[in-house]
Parts: structure tokens; C-alpha cells; sequence
């Protein structure tokens, strides 16, 4: 494929939404007309949102809701949704607020073609190892380096995927230090978990860990690469921004209070 598109289309944004959620897969997953359900017992929350990619017309709104608010019950899970204006149906975030949803987690979807990453990412300084699956090692780092859901949960995830994926581990000597991993999916490649020591911060691990990812992207025929990224997290959008990526988009979530 050619480089990602400029134009923060519909059709675009949720294609790449629908691929992070087949690299982070739920436990459970129903599409209601184009509305993923989807509950992830114990996992990271944001695993377990409402992707709202089916049109509705503005009289359905509140009833596509009330399905959705159905499955969290009968899961007994919080109902929480994605909201992405290119994406989902306009008026569903002024429906949710006015039913008492709280706002929370901007994010950034961004974009970068897989060669500009790497023409922007310099010789690597550290070694970096790629497996095809979870290590121990690459689990106990991401771990230690992050704060996310119930281990055994996220191990069970990652079991999940289906795309082919690698999971990337910076050395210093014979420790590793920083870790990352890509899921590759018709045509591209999703960053997800990018995670340092903090005695390794500052050092380039990170960019290390996504210039490996870059080239394993690149011999998965994935021209594009796209990330999800807190716009309150600096040191990472200063880094995505170094090595070529863009924001596409931004979203945030809805939880039910």
C-alpha cells in the first residue's frame, strides 16, 4: 500500500481502531450492527470499550446505547465507550454526557509511513531482540515499566491475537531494559506496549525498540504504522514525533458513573 492518508477519514480511523482491537483482543466480543461490544475481564480497561462504528440516525441513538449499557450488565462490567468524531455517530457523545457518562482519556491516534520511521530513527544504540511471541522476560519488564490490568489476564490476551506480531526487547548487556511489540495487519503495523525501566529512560531504548519494530513492519508488507498515544504522555509524543509520526485523529472515552 501507498503511504497513510492524510485525511482523517471515517472509513480510515475505523479501520485502524478495528485492527488495534484485533491486537488487543477482548475476552468476549459482539458486533451489533457495527457496534463492537466487547468485555476483557481483569485486562486494561480500555480493552473492554464499546467501538461505536455502526451509523445510527439520531432517533436510534439512545436505544443502540441501552443495548450496549445491556451486554456491560449482563457481564456485570462498567459500560465505557470510544469516541472518535470521525468514526462514530455524530451526536452519541452529547447522548452520553446527558446520561451522566464521565469523560476521560484523551488520546492520539498517529500515523507514520514505516520508511519514514525508519529513515528518522538513527543507528541503533543498544541491541535489540524481536520474538515472534511473549517472553517471560518481555512480560516482566512490560509489567514493571507500566500499570495495566490483572497479569495472568494480559498474558491470556496476548494469546488472543491472531495477526502475526513481534515482540521487541532492548539489552543493556544481558538485562533487558525497554520492550514494545507490533501486530501486523493488512497493510499495517500497530505499536502497542512500549514500556522502559526508569534506569534505562533517557537513553534512546525506546526509540531502539521502535526502530526494530520499523523493520520487522517492513518485512510484514505494512507500508503504515499507527499508535495510540495519552496526549497527557510528553516524553512519548516528543519521541513519535522525532521518528515521523503524525496525529491523525484524536478520541477519548465515556464511562458510565
Amino acid at each position: 500500500m501507498s503511504a497513510p492518508p492524510a485525511a482523517n477519514s471515517p472509513e480510515t480511523v475505523r479501520g485502524l481502531q478495528e485492527r488495534a482491537a484485533r491486537a488487543l483482543p477482548a475476552e468476549h466480543v459482539e458486533d451489533v450492527d457495527g457496534w463492537w461490544l466487547r468485555h476483557a475481564p481483569n485486562c486494561s480497561w480500555w480493552a473492554g470499550t464499546v467501538l461505536p462504528h455502526g451509523d445510527a440516525e439520531p432517533g436510534r441513538l439512545v436505544h443502540r446505547v441501552v443495548e450496549a449499557e445491556n451486554f456491560y450488565a449482563r457481564h456485570g462490567a462498567t459500560a465505557r465507550f470510544q469516541i472518535s468524531p470521525p468514526a462514530c455517530p455524530d451526536g452519541l457523545d452529547a447522548v452520553l454526557a446527558e446520561r451522566g457518562y464521565r469523560r476521560q482519556s484523551a488520546v492520539s491516534l498517529q500515523v507514520a509511513s514505516t520508511a519514514r520511521v525508519l529513515e528518522q530513527v538513527p543507528t541503533r544504540s543498544l541491541r535489540v531482540r524481536l520474538d515472534d511471541s511473549p517472553t517471560r522476560a518481555w512480560f516482566e519488564i512490560w509489567c514493571a515499566a507500566s500499570d495495566h490490568g490483572d497479569s495472568r489476564a494480559e498474558w491470556d490476551m496476548l494469546a488472543r491475537v491472531e495477526p502475526p506480531g513481534a515482540y521487541a526487547c532492548a539489552m543493556s548487556g544481558d538485562d533487558v531494559v525497554a520492550v514494545g511489540r507490533a501486530v501486523a495487519d493488512t497493510g499495517w503495523a500497530g505499536v502497542f506496549g512500549m514500556a522502559t525501566l526508569p534506569r534505562a529512560r533517557g537513553r534512546g531504548a525506546a526509540r531502539d525498540v521502535l526502530a526494530a519494530l520499523a523493520g520487522w513492519a517492513g518485512t510484514h508488507d505494512a507500508d503504515g504504522m499507527y499508535l495510540q498515544v495519552e496526549r497527557a504522555n510528553l516524553p512519548a509524543l516528543r519521541l513519535y514525533e522525532r521518528t515521523g509520526f503524525r496525529e491523525m485523529c484524536g478520541f477519548h472515552y465515556r464511562t458510565a458513573t
